[in-house]
């Protein structure tokens, strides 16, 4: 049985015999890129693969054949043409200033001179070096410059909250990459990867000339496992695993083209005795993406079959960022389908698997509520709705709002606002897996929660009212809207209306009917 490659990002180690590891062959993605053009732009979430397609078009530029023996590219790239190849990257450490940023270029160039023999006789190692380098390298070498960049955002992203120092950071990086359009006839191959793609008329200026694949349907497997990778590569690893339930939750990352599995989780889940878990949320949520999130009065449920511009998500902006952007880039949605509006390409998004929804929800509960009083009510949850216990529903909602921080209802009048009430019970069933529809759509208009839970239907509507109010109450609008008419061919249906007092703070009015 073939040994899992873990953590490796470095293609010889993966190719190594003597280690037997599994390796998914990205060859004809590679050689198809190097046959098509000259300059490209890569963005994926991370831990999803980049920087070892990276190393994997390093070594065939350095023309290590035996490496590719079996590989589709095996006998379809002449190996004995050997390039000199620059290697930038940023993934190691976190940078904290500008000045750190600095210090790191100046290792990374002096590194690469090293390595390459030449020198371009400087005592700053900055983009002057970098320009000497490239010339001194295809001099050296009689062969055009390959440049290879990984993560070349992340010195932003170490620092997005602290917008000043992200902004020096992203200016720094923008003079370094502008050298390379300007050394063309130096160059025969440019490949940079991120997490982000960051605006044209900021990061990219003075690069333009790169072709962007990210949502290009012929590289949407260029990173990740696709269905018959796990089939032919893992079939041994994954006997008597419930490939239905594997594909959902780890599967679902879709770039225009087929969906992939994020290859983290499938080496983790294997790894772990085939342990269903939230392996790739557990490598490091940003805290930002949390924080904006909280901060905002983002109605959580929107974020399924969230509509949005092509623009938007594909185009990173520090000055101006954009939660839909943020979370495409970062891989906690991904697109579920294309569509044409008004002759404007637009998007559809979505959670793209159950641990990115459940881990999400879970995490940001954990950060408004309290986590041991969540875990005893998570606990009995799954009763209440089998059994269709309702009035102990109400007794575990009132039980959760209570344990949320004061702080959390004063933020920017967030007492006032409906849509938090239903994000946190919406926030609440998601992190526990449930089946739940946001704005569930009928032909009388829309419900603010279906849940199927075993056959039975429960739909929820809530209001936030004054402790006064005599309006209409939230179980009357179900019923006078017969929101459930949708549902009616299922055996049990309950309406549940949930009116919440912002004075209080608390539930003011729960109320259920049953409709068998």
């Amino acid at each position: 049985m073939k040994k899992l490659p873990i953590g490796i990002q470095t293609f010889e180690k993966i190719r190594d015999k003597s280690k037997n590891y599994i390796y998914i062959d990205k060859t004809k993605i590679a050689l198809h890129l190097i046959d098509k053009g000259e300059y490209y732009f890569l963005s994926r979430p991370r831990r999803f693969g980049k920087s070892l397609f990276l190393d994997t078009l390093r070594a065939i530029f350095a023309g290590e054949k035996e490496l590719f023996k079996n590989l589709y590219i095996y006998d379809k790239w002449d190996f004995e043409i050997k390039y000199p190849i620059i290697n930038i990257s940023f993934t190691d450490g976190v940078l904290k200033s500008k000045k750190d940023l600095d210090e790191m270029i100046s290792d990374i160039l002096i590194e690469n001179e090293k390595r390459l023999k030449v020198n371009c006789d400087s005592d700053v190692y900055d983009r002057r070096c970098f320009k000497k380098l490239i010339q001194e390298a295809y001099e050296k070498y009689n062969q055009k410059v390959v440049i290879l960049i990984d993560e070349y955002d992340k010195p932003i992203l170490d620092s997005i909250e602290n917008i000043e120092i992200a902004k020096e950071m992203r200016d720094g990086l923008k003079n370094l990459y502008s050298i390379i359009k300007g050394s063309d006839k130096y160059i025969k191959f440019v490949f940079l990867t991120g997490v982000t793609k960051f605006s044209k008329v900021s990061l990219f200026s003075g690069l333009n000339n790169l072709e962007d694949i990210t949502l290009n349907p012929k590289y949407a497997t260029i990173c990740g496992y696709r269905e018959v990778d796990l089939k032919e590569s893992f079939s041994e690893h994954l006997q008597d695993v419930d490939m239905e339930k594997l594909k959902l939750w780890y599967n679902g990352y879709n770039f225009l083209g087929e969906s992939v599995y994020n290859p983290f989780d499938i080496l983790l889940f294997i790894e772990n005795q085939k342990l269903f878990d939230n392996y790739w949320f557990e490598t490091g949520t940003p805290t930002f993406l949390i924080n904006l999130l909280k901060s905002k009065k983002y109605y959580l449920p929107e974020f399924e079959n969230l509509e949005t511009d092509k623009s938007l998500i594909n185009s990173f902006d520090i000055e101006n960022l954009s939660i839909e952007t943020l979370m495409f880039q970062s891989g906690y949605l991904t697109i579920k389908e294309m569509i044409t509006k008004r002759n404007k390409i637009k998007y559809i998004l979505d959670f793209p698997n159950m641990e990115v929804k459940i881990s999400l929800f879970d995490y940001l509960l954990n950060t408004m509520t309290n986590p041991i009083e969540k875990s005893k009510i998570a606990d009995k949850i799954y009763d209440i709705f089998e059994e269709a216990n309702l009035n102990e529903l109400e007794f575990t909602l009132k039980s959760l709002f209570s344990s949320i921080a004061y702080q959390n209802f004063t933020n920017n009048y967030i007492e006032n606002y409906e849509g938090f009430y239903a994000s946190v019970v919406y926030a609440y069933l998601a992190s526990l897996g449930l089946e739940i529809i946001a704005e569930d759509v009928t032909n009388k208009g829309r419900i603010d929660l279906t849940l199927n839970f075993e056959e039975k239907i429960y739909i929820f509507e809530f209001k936030v009212v004054e402790l006064d109010s005599n309006k209409n109450s939230a179980l009357n609008q179900i019923k006078d809207r017969k929101y459930y008419e949708k549902y009616i061919n299922y055996k049990e249906v309950y309406l549940i209306g949930v009116e919440f007092s912002k004075n209080e703070r608390s539930i003011k009015s729960f109320e259920w009917e049953s409709i068998l």
